[in-house]
Order: structure tokens, then sequence, then C-alpha cells
């Protein structure tokens, strides 16, 4: 499959000291056409045909990766579930797996992302635009300026996980019994502080410059890892393999952006850190004003997790697996809506960076609608078909019909909250889209988290993981409410009460969908099969009910399904 962002139709050409994006419509540059010395395009017609098919062949990409990635997931939990079930050693082996779950949601999800692809769009736009200093190319300076010492502080921050590990698991598992696995899979997994600092730097700079195919297919690398360690020494390693083949396809993930990264980013010779007014000219939007709310916009999302992790480490052994099993499966819906985003975020850099708001607001508006209704179709399959999903994915081996039902359950109950996870993901990249600081996402995260810790304190006795994944749907959604009323106010002008109202008409048509699934699932006694006429069942009612209530999103699909259908006559 040849990457999106380096085609023919782009001119694809070798990164050197003049080259400008390769795809990515950039300032200056790309399928927006030539700009007049005002900063205004001299012609439109072309840009939304040229920017649209752009767009919907990189989210094409992504998606088959996003997927195939998905796939593997899976693949990888069906091969922990089936050699360790839900017990004291997958328990431990989840406990070290927080650290590359924080790590990939700070280093390669989000927290690099806000930061460098807007870093990047910068220099790609300062450079089409000829603002250079002393000729020097300020790509090329940016990463001068930031690589190595990214380097230097992620080498020293997996060396002090390695050292600090028992009382890592301490903090976020007090109630083991034996924290010495948990303990020995941490320091095999720290090695992850440093590779995914590495891939997300890569996969942000890749972005920027138009290439999304390498920064989507890193997670199919760091499963094959995982499998591949696992199936060929859990016997010899026991749950320990698993946890080395996290290190090991953290690794792979680099290896995969490499060669694209070559091609297009224009990579200096190795040299100390700099500091002072050059590295500042470089790496603008890179400075500790900027960096701070977004590391706590980061820290408190993730913190989501290790939460439940310490509430759930009070309850009976497994828990925590339970726990895993569902947020993995249910959040697949989500993964799959914010590709969406992921593709549009370096347009939606570029456009504020050019000054282009209205063009900004229209970009996110359609991307919360997109993003919302595959979410919500997705939400609607798990609240309908959660025990055959969970039944045909894991239950074999040490996973049994008990553990099956309790993740099943669960799994329900984290649908609730995937709106919010989704548009928490969706509306925090325009906040930090600009490069200004901005704290209001750190507010809007650290009000939803108390609201987590608060409910799960209060519902974990006597709801026990239903609690847990209870006060988790209602602190996310909490924190999405927030960010969506403060997004118009505060940097892109969008109509929240129109989001609204769209989201709600999508809600309406989940909700009936998944009541629909949930009375015809037990028809089907065979799992596969009751799951095949869900897949049929689910969307279809989900579309008529979203039609009925006239979701604008639905109604634009519509027409688009009859357009093309009208054209191939």
């Amino acid at each position: 499959m040849s990457d999106t962002g380096t085609g023919t139709e782009a001119g694809a050409r070798p990164a050197d000291a003049t080259a400008g994006p390769s795809l990515l419509p950039a300032p200056g540059s790309g399928p927006e056409g030539p700009r007049s010395p005002g900063g205004s395009p001299e012609t439109e017609s072309g840009e939304a045909p040229r920017l649209g098919a752009f767009l919907a062949r990189a989210a094409a990409g992504t998606a088959v990766l996003t997927v195939l990635a998905a796939v593997l997931g899976l693949v990888r939990d069906q091969a922990i579930a089936r050699y360790f079930g839900a017990s004291d050693a997958s328990d431990a082996f989840l406990i070290a797996w927080t650290v590359p779950e924080m790590a990939a949601t700070l280093l390669i999800e989000d927290g690099m992302a806000l930061l460098l692809v807007p870093a990047f769009s910068l220099a790609l736009t300062r450079r089409a635009s000829g603002d250079t200093e002393g000729g020097a190319d300020p790509v090329r300076e940016l990463v001068a300026a930031t690589l190595p010492r990214l380097f230097l502080l992620l080498s020293g921050g997996a060396a002090l996980l390695i050292a600090g590990a028992p009382w890592v698991v301490g903090v976020l598992a007090p109630g083991l019994a034996d924290p010495r696995l948990a303990v020995d899979c941490t320091r095999l997994t720290a090695v992850t502080v440093l590779t995914f600092g590495i891939t997300g730097y890569f996969s942000a700079a890749l972005r920027a410059h138009g290439s999304f195919l390498p920064p989507a297919g890193v997670y199919v690398a760091y499963n094959l890892g995982i499998i591949g360690m696992t199936l060929a020494l859990h016997a010899a390693w026991g749950v320990r393999a698993a946890a080395a083949g996290v290190a090991v396809g953290s690794a792979l993930m680099i290896l995969t952006q490499l060669p694209m990264l070559l091609r297009l980013v224009p990579l200096a010779r190795p040299r100390l850190p700099r500091f002072g007014r050059r590295a500042a000219r470089s790496a603008p939007l890179l400075g500790i004003a900027v960096l701070a709310p977004v590391v706590v916009f980061v820290v408190s999302r993730q913190s989501q997790v290790l939460v439940e992790r310490f509430l759930a480490s009070t309850l009976p052994a497994g828990a925590i697996s339970h726990l895993n099993y569902a947020q993995k499966v249910a959040q697949m819906p989500m993964v799959l809506s914010l590709m969406i985003c992921t593709v549009t975020f370096p347009v939606v850099a570029q456009a504020m960076a050019a000054g282009e708001h209205e063009k900004a607001r229209r970009r996110v508006e359609r991307d919360l609608g997109l993003a919302g209704m595959v979410v919500l179709l997705g939400t609607a399959v798990v609240l309908g078909y959660a025990p055959q999903i969970v039944e045909v994915l894991f239950q074999r081996g040490a996973f049994d019909a008990a553990d099956t039902a309790s993740t099943a359950q669960v799994m329900r109950v984290y649908a609730l909250g995937l709106l919010g996870h989704c548009l928490v993901g969706a509306l925090s990249r325009p906040f930090f889209s600009s490069g200004r600081p901005t704290w209001f996402p750190a507010f809007a995260m650290g009000t939803g988290l108390l609201v987590t810790m608060g409910a799960g304190y209060a519902l974990t006795y006597r709801f026990g993981v239903d609690g847990i994944a209870t006060a988790n749907a209602i602190g996310i959604s909490s924190t999405a409410l927030l960010l969506l009323m403060g997004l118009g106010t505060r940097v892109v002008p969008i109509r929240a009460r129109d989001v609204a109202l769209s989201l709600g008409r999508l809600a309406g048509a989940s909700l009936a969908a998944g009541a629909a699934g949930w009375a015809c699932a037990p028809l089907v006694p065979d799992p596969v099969l009751s799951l095949a006429a869900g897949c049929l069942l689910v969307p279809a009612v989900f579309f008529l009910t979203g039609l009925a209530l006239r979701s604008p999103e639905l109604l634009s699909l519509l027409a688009l399904i009859r357009r093309r259908f009208l054209d191939g006559r």
C-alpha cells in the first residue's frame, strides 16, 4: 500500500532545505494553489475538491490500518486471556501496562501531537513564505532544537522508572498481595517512555507533512511484537513474555516510520541540545507556557485509568482484567471515530496558523458530526451485543463463561461514556491547534477527573466494577460538556447549540438501535450468528431512526448515496 502523503498527484520529492509539505494543504503551497502576496488564494475553485479527495484518501488508508491494528489488538488480548485468563498474573501485567498506556496517550496519541503538529505546521508555513533566518530551513531548525533534548529527557525518565518500579506499583495497586511480578513487568515496559516518545515525535512530523500511513501503522507493528513474544515465550517466562513484547513492539513502532521520515523530513546532523534565542525561534510553540497545559491535560485524561485500577485493586482478583477487556473492546468505536480528527488536525492547525478561523470552524463542526455518527453507531452495537462480542472474542482457555458475563456487563456500562470519550479527543485538538497557551482543556479534564474519583469512591463499594465503569462514563461526559461549551467562546467559533442538537439526534438513534439489538440478540443461540445478524440489524435501525429524527449527518449521507447511485446509473 502506497503512502497517501507521497503519491504522484502531489509530485512528491525528496526532502531538502526548500521542500514544502508533500501533500497537506498549507498556506503558500499544496492543494490550495498559489497565493497572492496578501495571503489569499488566487483561485479557490479547486481547493475544496482537492482537499476533500486528499483527506478521503488519507482517512481511508488510516482506517484500514486502524482496523488492522484493532484486530491485532484483539488477537493480543485473546492470547493474554487464553494463557493467563483473569488472574493474578494478568492483573500484574495490566498494572505494568499502565505505564505504556500513559506513555502512549502522552507521547503518541495526544500530548506529542497536540504540541508538535502545530509546531511543524508553523515551520512549514514559514518555509513556504520564505520566512527564514540566514537561509536556514525552519523544519530542519525545529528538529535540531527539539529532538536531541527530547531524547535525553525521555532516556532519563525511562531510567528513573526502572529504578522506581516497586514504588510505582505500590502507588498504582496498593491492594496487591504479592507485587513482585508486577514490578518485573513494569521494569520491562519502562523502555516505552523513550520509544513511545520518539514514535510520537516521528508521527507528528509525518502528519504535518501529509503522510498518514506510517503513523497509522505503528500499532500494527506494536501488537505484532507483543503477540510474537507472548506466543514464543509464555511457557518459559509466563506473563513477563507479554511485558517483553511491549518493549519489542515499541521499538518496531520507530522502525515502521523511520524510512518515510528520512525521506520527507530534513534531519540535521546530531548535535548537543541548544538553548537560547535561536532555539526559541526554531520552536516557538514548544515553550513551557504551551507545554505545561498540554501535559496536565493529557495526564489528567489518562489518570482516569489510574483511578479505575486503584479502585479495582481492592476488589477480588480478576477485576482489573474484566475492566481492561471491557474497555479495550468498548472503545474500538471511539478509536475509529477519532481517526477522522487525526487526519484533519493538521488542516485545522494550518488554518489557525493562517488566521482562517471560518475555515477552521467548518472543519471542526463537520468532524464532530462525523465522529459522533461513527462512535454512536458503535455504541449501539456494544449495547446490544456485548455478551456475544465477548464470548466470540475471549471465551476460551482460562477465560470462562463467568468472565464473559462480568466483562460484557462492564462493556455496556462503558458504552454510555463512549460519546464523551470521542468528544474529548475531538474537541481538545482545536484548543491546542493555534499553539497559544490555554489552560481550559486541563481545567475541564481535571474537573471530569474529580467527578470520576468522587463517583468511583461512592459506587465501587456497592456495585464493584460496574460502579467503576459508571464513574468513568459520568466523569468523561462532564469533561466533554465543558469542552463543547468552552470551544466556541475561546478558540474556534463553533455553533455549540447546533452541534449539541445534532449529536442528540444521533444519540437517540443509537439508543433505539441498541435497544433493538439487546432485545433480539438472545433470539439466536449461536453467538457468531447472533452477532452477524446484529451487524445488519443495528445499523439499519440506527439509520432509519436517525433519518426519522432528521439527523443532518445521516440526511447528508443519504443524499450522497442517492447521488452516487444516480451517477452510477
